[in-house]
């Protein structure tokens, strides 16, 4: 009896697709999900990590430029109105607000250092956000995927147990089929979680360090403008 179940058994197909089949709807829309959140979730992975990698390249030709001690004025009207990396436009939002805080007569208007600074945190705090868009998704798939993969698991197992009640039989053909299917769930939403939860961690803390480069630049600006205001 027990070498016949085991022949049964064997005849049944565990590949991916037959199991995806094989299971019902509630655990093929489980599968379903884990695999695209999956797929999205290595989109942004791959897109932060160029992203990231152009930002840090821009970076380091504006810092060159403007270290290179050619005049501060110069190097804005290069840049022009439309910026095309972070740091310039970190750079064009102070110098803006440096040009508008002087009055007709060349004196500057009060309070222009606090103006400037807050016009370089404002710009800052929006590629910081560009920085960081996506990274909640990462998170959500880390927290949430393991869970749904486990309802898939549980949905699955009780499908199996109510075909072992409706056939009245125990042996490892009608078992295995269902106990495997149940568990692909699960295996998906691990496959989903672990990378979400790794990159995350690793992009999240590539955006830090990449905003607080520009917050160091915005420092330096602001005291080189200092400078000057009180020369």
């Amino acid at each position: 009896m027990e070498a016949e179940a085991i022949g049964l058994a064997s005849e049944v197909d565990f590949s991916m697709t037959a199991l995806f089949w094989r299971a019902s709807f509630t655990v093929k829309l489980v599968m379903l999900m884990l695999i695209a959140a999956s797929f999205w979730g290595w989109a942004i992975i791959i897109q932060k990590f160029i992203n990231y990698r152009i930002a840090r390249r821009e970076a380091e030709e504006f810092d060159r430029a403007f270290w290179s001690g050619d005049p501060l004025d110069e190097l804005f009207d290069r840049i022009g109105e439309s910026p095309k990396g972070s740091a310039h436009r970190i750079f064009a939002a102070g110098m803006s607000e440096w040009r508008r805080s002087h009055r007709e007569d060349g004196r500057l208007i009060a309070g222009a250092t606090a103006r400037i600074d807050r016009s370089m945190d404002v710009a800052i705090a929006k590629e910081d956000e560009k920085l960081n868009y996506g990274l909640g998704f990462l998170a959500t798939v880390g927290a949430t995927a393991p869970f749904i993969g486990l309802f898939g698991t549980v949905w699955g197992i009780k499908n199996a147990f109510e075909e072992i009640a409706i056939s009245q039989n125990t042996n490892l053909a009608v078992v295995a089929p269902g106990i495997a299917e149940a568990l692909v769930a699960t295996a998906l939403g691990l496959l989903a979680a672990i990378p979400a939860v790794i990159f995350y961690n690793k992009l999240s803390s590539d955006a830090d360090r990449i905003a607080s480069g520009y917050e160091a630049f915005a420092d330096e600006f602001s005291t080189i403008l200092s400078r000057q205001l009180d020369a």
